[in-house]
């Protein structure tokens, strides 16, 4: 849906990418590119290891999170309780490049708790600076380590894009994007003007279609694919090579529930993909008869607002 996309896996633990199922885990399709993993750890050694691995495995970017603040993630010291430590975050970035040639990034939060949030993003931009980082991913909130969940931590603190973007200012060599909250393009085109990308994750989930409007409203580029239909068409092929390594049908589709939102036919698409698809022996037929309940034409309907309002079925 767009040539201009940068993917992310989810994180992965060092532990997970030096002693684990690394296929599973870090296995990608070449269609992906360009595509960062990102690592979870604070250990300098250990995390130039995984990133050796990740780097053999064909990844354009190795990327640190220092934003995530669940309970297991802190018990293991890191994610986002390491924005308290600015020093250990350079020596992991600092050992990350010396161990890979492509681009080292981090991910991290504007401040944890009761930080001053001046103070801690500042600290933190300059120790992994000064370590050669290539770039940071800001996600424009505190994390709370303490009380709230990590689902909650996506939604409650507020967002503060201003201090993202005085940070731009301050560092101007220094590529950065802002995450958080941004649910459409036009509000990721507002976000350029003061920043150098973007990261789009729940609503990129949600509602994928979205990122059809990227290579043109962006990039003045035309999308690869004029629709969401052409888009599944399009994805046949990189589909039938994961059916043929004996992937399930639904581990692929159950991340595509939301491309035809808003269309009249779009719930049917859901059920027949939660039920159907998770049959064994579902296949691409099991997408095409999926996808053949949805109307192709125009607008949202009256009768597709109220289908899709209507309370959501297992998908």
């Amino acid at each position: 849906m767009s040539r201009r996309a940068r993917l992310y896996t989810e994180m992965v633990t060092t532990g997970a990418v030096i002693h684990g199922p690394r296929d599973r885990l870090l296995g990608f399709a070449d269609i992906e590119h360009p595509v960062a993993v990102q690592l979870g750890g604070s250990n300098p050694s250990d995390l130039a290891e995984a990133a050796r691995i990740a780097e053999a495995y064909g990844y354009d970017e190795v990327n640190l999170n220092v934003g995530c603040p669940s309970d297991r993630v802190q018990d293991g010291r890191f994610g986002a309780c390491l924005m308290r430590e600015p020093a250990v975050v350079a020596a992991c970035v600092g050992a990350m490049k010396a161990a890979v040639s492509v681009p080292v990034t981090v991910k991290c939060r504007i401040g944890v708790d009761d930080q001053d949030t001046e103070q801690a993003l500042d600290a933190l931009t300059h120790a992994v600076v000064a370590a050669g980082v290539d770039g940071l991913v800001v996600h424009a909130r505190k994390a709370w380590l303490q009380g709230l969940s990590p689902k909650e931590n996506r939604d409650v603190p507020p967002l503060d894009y201003p201090r993202v973007a005085r940070l731009k200012r301050s560092h101007p060599g220094l590529p950065i994007a802002i995450n958080g909250g941004i649910a459409t393009i036009a509000e990721a085109a507002a976000h350029l003007a003061d920043v150098d990308g973007v990261m789009i994750g729940r609503a990129a989930y949600s509602d994928p279609a979205i990122l059809l409007a990227v290579d043109p409203v962006l990039f003045g580029e035309s999308a690869p694919a004029v629709d969401p239909f052409a888009a599944l068409e399009a994805f046949e092929p990189v589909l039938a090579g994961f059916l043929q390594e004996g992937v399930r049908l639904h581990a692929v589709t159950r991340h595509m529930l939301g491309l035809l939102n808003g269309r009249p036919g779009a719930r049917a698409y859901r059920r027949h993909l939660s039920t159907a698809g998770t049959q064994a022996d579902a296949g691409l037929a099991t997408l095409r008869a999926a996808i053949a309940q949805v109307s192709r034409h125009g607008s949202v309907s009256e009768q597709s607002a109220r289908d899709d309002a209507a309370p959501q079925d297992a998908a």
